[in-house]
């Protein structure tokens, strides 16, 4: 059983170093709860990411809950939340004391701008890998894809995607 201050650590090192938040997390939060301590399988890792994703509010706060219950129930959630958003709480508040002398700075407007590419490698990057330890397949990803289009192209409320999503899954699994 991991030690409260592990877990403290671990999501600290996740919140400070991870760019672009939530998706953007992935990297870093599987390489470190799945890779470097083993406290969660790769498969257990993607039902988390899964249950973070429907769960309401941030996503990394989401993930830092239920990995931390896991772990270690609620004082563990407590200890991955508050180790996750310690550094980002402290860099915001830094950042608007700051904001207004740097605001029209045109080298740090250029760096927020090299940073979006890298932030969506970063998001693109574990969408790979778990999809290979989730075992996709073709006949699976397009739904995704369908889901996709509806909402960009013709403006479908994401909420009636997701509740069509689960409606014809819940049939699915009734039928097979």
């Amino acid at each position: 059983m991991p030690r409260y201050t592990d877990i403290f650590l671990s999501f600290f090192r996740i919140g400070t170093f991870t760019i672009g938040g939530g998706y953007a997390m992935l990297p870093l939060m599987e390489r470190e709860i799945v890779q470097r301590h083993q406290w969660l399988t790769d498969e257990e890792f993607l039902d988390m990411v899964a249950l973070s994703q429907s769960m309401p509010g941030v996503f990394a706060v989401n993930m830092a809950t239920v990995v931390g219950q896991r772990l270690r129930g609620f004082r563990g959630a407590v200890t991955a939340i508050v180790g996750n958003i310690l550094m980002p709480i402290l860099f915001i508040l830094l950042l608007a004391v700051f904001f207004r002398a740097f605001r029209d700075n045109v080298i740090v407007s250029r760096i927020f701008l090299g940073l979006r590419p890298a932030v969506v490698a970063l998001i693109a990057a574990p969408v790979f890998t778990l999809a290979r330890s989730a075992k996709v397949t073709w006949s699976t990803v397009w739904i995704p894809i369908l889901s996709a289009l509806l909402i960009w192209l013709l403006g479908v409320n994401p909420v009636l995607v997701v509740l069509a999503a689960a409606l014809l899954g819940y049939l699915y699994s009734r039928i097979k």
